[in-house]
Parts: structure tokens; sequence; C-alpha cells
């Protein structure tokens, strides 16, 4: 009998269900982590939304889930950064093509995570403000760094590096927009975005010169203006339409690279169900057809529009730089701050649901956190 309780979805578009779960084992580089805090992301409602239509790899029953925060039990092999009783948050990769889609995803009581995407925390941060963060700012330095999406020099993050070149980041609110922010602050950039009116201020404090808001129509013209002659290292697009003003925003400044974090619709707009229905086939169609333009049209620009995939930097020299070298010192100092605000959305596995329910109808500037009371855990 394993004493480890696990959110399940146990076949497309089915609600989850809690019950027991085989206790994970650390794998060489891992570590094993009793989770005390999950956060629900867009990701894990997006694939209970689409059945296998994005994540087609995935064999039924599975475990949903990509942030964490807890305290490390068990360390895998070759693994020297960490000891037992850490206090962590790291990034559960099992959703990921190739990967455990059981011990490694982060919906139960205890997760089996790669060390290299998991971060001391400092003893003051609670474990449900702390978890937050894994996707969006992984997902975040994916997408300014990673060779082929915008490319950013990452080689002085936290260093206090300036550069006189910008960075726009559509969507600063967001929880990948408001890490991105800071990530792109940290190496030296300058950071112009775009917010609603109430979110300006927390955009500022997170390092941005320049914020405008993405509802005025004359927002696109707004940036443009305030780069003036600087030069553009790369436009980040994310929140669901981000891309069309995105690519306005590369013509007018001669920015030639556009890393995208969100599709060009929402996946929200169809019923959570098996079999066609019209919604779904319009959304389908929407979905293809407006990528296609967006890619034609990028093209004959000499823009490079490409879609982010946050779980690249695990092999790739990303990781390591943000997760192993910036972030555990800079969540000590102060200088990342967590973003976005952690709104406690239950206190137990049976609370998950609920609360990507609650995302499906839309949060602003907030990521819904579960806190999960301490496991028992046999010898």
């Amino acid at each position: 009998m394993s004493d480890n309780t696990a959110a399940w979805i146990d076949s497309p578009y089915a609600d989850l269900t809690i019950r027991e779960a085989p206790m994970p084992k650390p794998g060489p580089g891992q570590l094993l982590v009793e989770v005390r805090a999950v956060a629900a992301n867009p990701l894990d409602a997006i694939i209970q939304s689409n059945g296998t239509v994005m994540y087609g790899w995935l064999r039924y029953p599975v475990i949903l889930g990509e942030d964490v925060a807890g305290v490390v039990v068990e360390i895998g092999a070759d693994v020297d950064a960490f000891a037992v009783g850490d206090r962590v948050v790291a990034y559960a990769m099992g959703l990921e093509k190739g990967r455990d889609a059981v011990s490694e995803s982060g919906f139960q009581a205890y997760v089996a995570v790669d060390a290299g995407l998991a971060a001391a925390l400092p003893a003051a941060t609670a474990f449900e403000d702390a978890a937050v963060l894994p996707l969006a700012v992984s997902t975040a330095a994916a997408g300014l760094f990673e060779s082929d999406q915008l490319a950013l020099d990452y080689s002085r993050v936290g260093k206090e590096a300036a550069r006189d070149e910008v960075v726009v980041v559509w969507g600063g609110a967001t929880a990948v927009g408001g890490n991105a922010i800071q990530l792109a602050r940290a190496a030296g950039y300058r950071v112009i975005t775009t917010a609603s009116a109430k979110n300006h201020d927390r955009m500022r404090q997170l390092g941005a010169e320049a914020v405008f808001d993405y509802r005025d129509p004359q927002a696109v013209d707004q940036i443009v203006r305030e780069v003036g002659g600087s030069a553009v290292a790369g436009i980040l697009a994310v929140a669901v339409g981000s891309a069309e003003p995105c690519l306005r925003i590369a013509r007018g400044t001669g920015a030639t690279k556009i890393a995208m974090a969100s599709p060009p619709v929402s996946f929200y707009e169809q019923p959570r169900r098996r079999g066609l229905s019209f919604a779904r086939i319009r959304l389908f169609l929407e979905l293809g057809t407006r990528t296609a333009f967006l890619q034609v049209r990028s093209r004959a620009h000499g823009i490079r529009a490409s879609f982010i995939w946050g779980s690249a930097i695990a092999t790739s020299p990303v990781g390591p730089a943000i997760w192993g070298a910036y972030l555990p010192a800079a969540l000590a100092s102060g200088e990342h701050r967590l973003y976005p605000e952690a709104r406690i959305a239950g206190h137990g596995l049976p609370d998950i649901q609920k609360a990507m329910d609650t995302l499906r109808r839309g949060v602003s500037a907030q990521k819904l956190v579960i806190t999960l009371d301490r496991a028992p855990r046999g010898s």
C-alpha cells in the first residue's frame, strides 16, 4: 500500500479523481519532494479541455501539474546541490514527451523532480507564494533565451549587466509576462510592456520602463514611438491574440524575432467532452487559419515568429543558467519577485479541479494555488 495520493485524470476530458498513487522513486539527478503547495496552470486546463489534441503522447490515466513547492525527503544519485529537509520550488516535468506522467507530475503528495529545475527557498518564503513560479519562469526563460526563440544573451543574468537594447513584452501582467520582464531586466535589457491600467504600477515595480494599455487602439503606435531609434532585441507575445499586435510592432521597429507563448485562439472556447462540435470545429479552423496567415505575413517581412515550449530549458544551457545560477540567489535577495500573486483556491487535492474550473472563467494577474497538508509517509 502506498502512502502517496494524487489527483488523477483517468481519460481525456474527465474530471480529476483523488486516489492512491505509487510512491515516486527519484532517479539520478532527481529529488523526491513532499509537496506542500501546487498551482493550477492554463496548460493543465487546456490538456483537460483538448483531450489528445496537443499532448497526444499521454497514456491515461495520468497526473497533471507542473508547479510545486515543498520539502526534499529523498535524493537520487548524482545530486550535490540539495539535502534532505531543504525547502524547494520545482518544475514537475511529467507531462512532457518521454517523461513519466505519473511519478513526475505535480498534483500529488510526493513527486520526483529534476534537481536542475529546482531552487532552494528562503526560510521566510511561504510554499504557496513560491508555487506560482516554475512553469511561468521556465516559459519566460525559454522565450527570451533559447537559441530558436529570441536568443537573448543570458551570460550575465543577475550580474548588473546593462544594454541599450529593448525587449517588448506584450502581456506583462500574465504569469509568463511578469517573469519575462524580470529576467530580461536581470540580463540587462530595457523592457517595454503592456497591461491593463490597474497593473501599470506593478509592471514598473517588476522592471518595465514604460507600460501601455493593451486595450488602447493606439498601443502599437505608442510602443513604436517609445522605442524610438533603439534596437529591439526581440518581442515576447503573451496572452491569446497577442501575436498580431506584436507583428505590427516588429514591422514598426525593425525587430526580426517574435516568441509566442499563447495560441491565437482560446482553447477554453469549446465543450469539455468527446466528439466534434460546431465550437470545436470553428476553433481549430480559426487556429489553423490565423497561425498560417501569421507565418506568411511574418516571413514576408523577414520576421521569425515561433511558439515557445517552456520545457526546452531542461535540456539546454538556459536551464542551469536560470534555475541554478540565477534563481536561488535572486529569490534570497528579493531581486526576483514571486509573480503573479498567489490566490489560495483550496486546501487539498480535491480542490484542484475547482481551481481549474475557475481558471477557465478567467483570472487576472494572479495564480490559483492549492495548499496540501503534510503527507504521512511510512518507513
